[in-house]
């Protein structure tokens, strides 16, 4: 007989570890897993109909001679690589030198736009800030623009802008503004800048007023009564207290009102229809007219790539700014 001082548990233990091991049984989905993954998935697909599949497309386009001969067999456009791109950028030619003024032009309609709508907002947000009679119907009265139609507003400042039948030559007129007899385009001409830029501030305006008035109600108001105390003047109080204290509102406030306006279509194609001036041509509307007037397609959307890729550009750099400024502070 053969001695062992193995102990009687331990070959189970060791059979237990062997390639024979009963593997523990998996974990269950909990019941209704898959609900979150349904409800967003309309969305996803939404997402990828609207926005992912036709920028794609464009994109693509971009890189094809896409014109009216070959509109209706998108397949046999030859394929120019970045030919589209280098008539674009090539400010030289006519095309190149069109698209520039047409962005240079964007540039300084932006600047006006969101400056003056954001004046204008802080303004109305600020004289609003405190309590007192009326203020409700005032701030009713600001918002309206802003629920109003787009379509339905610009086409009443188009009537307003009429030459012998607008509202605004008749107001001129009556304060001995301009001569009755000869009163001025505005929808035409170099007058066509100005009156775009207003149109497109009575529109944008309250929308930076309703976004201000709200991060006011942010701001603990003992710091302007301290500030009174101290002494400190309005101008003072909006300067270190109000400006601070908006300071994320502000900072997604501004990119909104950025993209919004170098974007902005409606505006020009309202007004002014498919005949717009040198003076309102945005680039939003150039490209349209490339795409859907001249019907070059492929240049077109290489130009729609070149503003997306700007836009882009423009947004990383003022997000960076932003966060390296946040990190100072």
């Amino acid at each position: 007989m053969v001695l062992t001082t193995e102990k009687p548990e331990a070959a189970p233990m060791r059979a237990a570890s062997g390639p024979n091991r009963v593997k523990p049984s998996a974990k269950k989905r909990p019941k209704g897993w898959w609900l979150p993954f349904a409800l967003i998935a309309p969305a996803i697909v939404f997402e990828l109909l609207i926005h992912v599949i036709p920028m794609v497309v464009g994109i693509w386009m971009s890189f094809i001679k896409l014109t009216q001969f070959y509109i209706a067999n998108w397949s046999a456009a030859p394929f120019v690589g970045l030919g589209n791109y280098q008539i674009a950028v090539n400010f030289d030619g006519a095309q190149g030198q069109a698209l520039l003024s047409s962005f240079l032009i964007t540039c300084g309609f932006t600047v006006l736009v969101v400056g003056l709508s954001w004046g204008l907002g802080m303004a109305a947000a600020v004289a609003l800030q405190k309590a007192f009679r009326g203020r409700a119907i005032f701030r009713t009265m600001f918002l309206i623009p802003y629920a109003v139609p787009m379509y339905a507003g610009i086409i009443t400042w188009k009537f307003m802008f009429q030459q012998n039948t607008g509202v605004i030559n008749q107001i001129l007129g009556s304060l001995h503004l301009i001569d009755p007899n000869n009163p001025p385009f505005w929808l035409i001409g170099n007058n066509a800048f100005g009156a775009m830029v207003i149109v497109a501030i009575w529109k944008l305006w309250p929308f930076a007023f309703l976004m201000l008035m709200a991060g006011l109600q942010t701001i603990n108001e003992d710091l302007y009564e301290a500030a009174s105390l101290d002494g400190a003047k309005p101008f003072r109080q909006w300067r270190n207290i109000t400006l601070p204290g908006l300071g994320a509102v502000n900072n997604v406030l501004l990119l909104v009102l950025f993209l919004w306006t170098f974007n902005d279509f409606n505006t020009p194609f309202i007004l002014f229809g498919g005949g717009e001036p040198p003076a309102g041509d945005l680039i939003s509307f150039h490209i349209y007219n490339t795409s859907f007037i001249t019907l070059n397609f492929g240049f077109g959307a290489a130009m729609s790539v070149l503003l997306l890729l700007f836009l882009m550009l423009v947004s990383a750099i003022y997000l960076v700014s932003i966060n390296r400024r946040s990190r100072r502070a």
